[in-house]
């Protein structure tokens, strides 16, 4: 590997420190093209580590994954929380990918290292009903409001994220058969299926689009703006939102994301599977998808709270 010439040939044997730490910060530099910000955060978190090594008299050469476990138990007890205890982690193996890279060391000890669990929010989501509410808000006698009640239904049938929505092309569109063509992150493409409910409303929106000025280039988008003549942007689509979650009278946070994850938790209610919810979506991991697992298990609890016999005053 040429560039590991490059970097690596003048590192004496004697596994100075010093000399180590300068050439893992070039490294750092032009290998992975981390800004001087972020060399700086690893140093810290590095010297940390060191420091810790040093007090117990531990070299960081010949090192076993049981003395990181140590580092990050003792971090713990100080206080650092899931985000930044992985963060410094993340750094520690860095450094020994390096000098696993390097020659310097035979045997990663950081290899098998397990990043803690981040503690995860569940997000709010919104019943059918409240959905129905947001729509019912809607005076449809203003402009383009069969367009944005056709936005919120396409949101909650079909699962997008804001700019997906944004993105989408008529001819991305099988109405006819009942499905819509998606294409998430990193241009993935994917078919979700399409309520009739959501085809009713663009139907009617599309009457409505007949009559748009729409500019040259931007004509196969499936959702303009009257005003500015081309597709919206994800910025209108949350303040459309806002807007309509205010009239009426839902105090929970609402963003277009809302309805993505009401549309999964929909699913799972329902008895979907998770990897057809995971497919749907387009998550390209399943662990992405099982944060609705909790967000079912909670509706479950509340379930069982109000309706076994034992709870029952």
């Amino acid at each position: 590997m040429i560039l590991k010439k490059i970097l690596y040939f003048c590192i004496d044997m004697d596994k100075d420190f010093d000399k180590v730490l300068r050439r893992y910060n070039q490294y750092l530099r032009l290998e992975k093209s981390f800004s001087p910000n972020t060399i700086s955060a690893y140093n810290s978190d590095l010297e940390k580590y060191i420091n810790f090594l040093e007090g117990e008299n531990k070299n960081y050469l010949t090192v076993k994954l049981e003395d990181v476990h140590e580092f990050s138990s003792v971090l713990i007890d100080m206080g650092i929380g899931a985000t930044s205890l992985s963060r410094i982690l993340s750094g520690i193996r860095s450094f020994y990918r390096f000098l696993l890279l390097s020659d310097i060391i035979d045997v990663d000890p950081t290899e098998l290292l397990e990043y803690p669990k981040k503690a995860r929010k569940l997000p709010d989501v919104l019943s059918v009903e409240e959905v129905d509410d947001i729509e019912a808000s809607i005076d449809l006698s203003q402009p383009e409001a069969q367009r944005n009640k056709a936005i919120i239904e396409v949101l909650f049938s079909c699962g997008l994220r804001v700019s997906e929505l944004c993105n989408l092309k008529l001819s991305d569109l099988y109405l006819d058969e009942e499905f819509i063509k998606v294409f998430g992150k990193g241009s993935k493409q994917r078919l979700v299926p399409i309520s009739k409910k959501a085809i009713k409303e663009l139907m009617l929106y599309f009457e409505d689009r007949k009559h748009v000025d729409i500019k040259p280039g931007f004509e196969d988008y499936v959702f303009v703006s009257k005003f500015r003549k081309k597709n919206l942007s994800r910025i209108m689509v949350f303040a459309m939102i806002k807007s309509y979650v205010e009239k009426a009278g839902i105090k929970k946070v609402v963003s277009p994301h809302t309805f993505r994850h009401s549309f999964a938790t929909s699913l799972l209610e329902g008895g979907a599977n998770l990897r057809a919810i995971q497919a749907m979506l387009g998550h390209e991991s399943i662990s992405t998808t099982e944060i609705y697992m909790h967000i079912d298990m909670s509706h479950i609890r509340e379930e069982i709270l109000t309706h076994h016999p034992r709870n029952k005053k």
